[in-house]
């Protein structure tokens, strides 16, 4: 009976990934298509089939050229496709923290990365150290600050909550709280002092977060963290579980929780930085997905992992739908939409005292 279940259970997790997959397929299609200029789906089939295999389904002046080909392939097709990989990754990252702190409150962004992102774009900005790299760079000169900005902190967090004694999930939370106060505060100071406004409102559009800068070469970054990170993670589906059932009950099953926190603190960062580096700062979403998902699939995270992952992109995408298309001729940056969402998620969580995690 219960070999029957469990074939049960996996065949509708099976069914489950698949919608999703379908699903996504269809979000990134209608990204696509929709905008100030409409597409038929079919011309954005042809155009990318025809770039993307060089299989010909029509006047290849059209497929390789012109109005509808630049709009296409230049800027929908990466900016979608963005969309739905930084989704993926802020998701999977999320899911993660959630486990390695045992908190459905903690979304990536509670260790801080946020906060060292920001603070990395606005010195590259506001102080000119963007030209260190501006030589090989040029204007892209500014994500890899924002990259090291993020990346430091996830550093800095985990140096901070392991000096003097074990590494702790209230240990990295008051960790990343300390961290995040100190780069929002020094990031306040540059921007108070700066004197380009033209820069500081750079600063500001990037802070809440935009996909209008996206191009192909963006995409492979967040891509490879995505892959490589999944790989890993899906190798350590067991100790996610374990970590659930509460520290005693993890160590007592032999679980070092010290070594494998720091370990998935150490890769969630690498997600979040190589997600927020290219479009800015994207709250709530590792909060809203694993939560949302865990309702229909349970905290087993050979479930919850791959189906947050696509949840997280189908929901980015059509995010960055309505950022884009909500007011005539202009853009809402992305953050907004994603706390729109957050917030009242946020408050369904805290407030519902039945909410149960283990």
């Amino acid at each position: 009976m219960a070999y029957a279940k469990e074939r049960i259970g996996n065949i509708s997790t099976i069914g489950l990934l698949f919608i999703m997959v379908i699903v996504l397929f269809i979000s990134i299609s209608v990204g696509v298509s929709i905008g100030v200029v409409e597409i038929p789906l079919s011309d954005i089939f042809r155009i990318l089939l025809y770039n993307i295999t060089g299989v010909q389904m029509g006047d290849p002046s059209i497929l390789a050229h012109g109005t509808t080909y630049d709009i296409v392939w230049s800027l929908r097709a990466p900016r979608v496709l963005l969309a739905a990989v930084v989704g993926m990754a802020l998701a999977m990252a999320g899911v993660v923290m959630q486990a390695t702190v045992q908190n459905p409150l903690a979304d990536p962004y509670i260790l801080g990365m946020s906060s060292g992102a920001s603070f990395g774009a606005t010195a590259a900005l506001a102080l000119g150290a963007g030209a260190l790299f501006a030589g090989t760079l040029g204007s892209a000169s500014i994500v890899v600050w924002s990259f090291v900005g993020a990346f430091g902190v996830s550093i800095a967090v985990l140096v901070l909550s392991s000096i003097g004694g074990r590494t702790t999930s209230t240990r990295l939370v008051l960790s990343g709280v300390i961290i995040a106060s100190l780069c929002s505060s020094v990031s306040n100071l540059i921007v108070t002092f700066a004197r380009d406004a033209e820069n500081m409102r750079s600063i500001s559009y990037w802070l809440m977060g935009s996909f209008a800068s996206a191009q192909w070469y963006k995409i492979a970054v967040p891509l490879l963290a995505v892959i490589i990170c999944g790989i890993y993670f899906t190798t350590q589906i067991r100790t996610l579980n374990t970590m659930l059932t509460g520290d005693e009950v993890a160590t007592t099953l032999g679980v070092d929780l010290a070594r494998k926190r720091k370990a998935y603190v150490f890769m969630a960062s690498i997600l979040t930085a190589a997600a927020v580096c290219f479009c800015g700062i994207i709250g709530f979403v590792g909060l809203i997905i694993p939560h949302t998902v865990r309702g229909l699939t349970g905290n087993n995270h050979w479930k919850l992992l791959p189906i947050s992952c696509l949840f997280g992109g189908i929901f980015l995408v059509w995010a960055d739908i309505v950022a884009r298309t909500i007011l005539n001729g202009g853009e809402l940056p992305i953050g907004i939409i994603t706390s729109l969402c957050g917030a009242p998620i946020f408050a369904y969580i805290m407030i519902k005292r039945t909410y149960s995690f283990s």
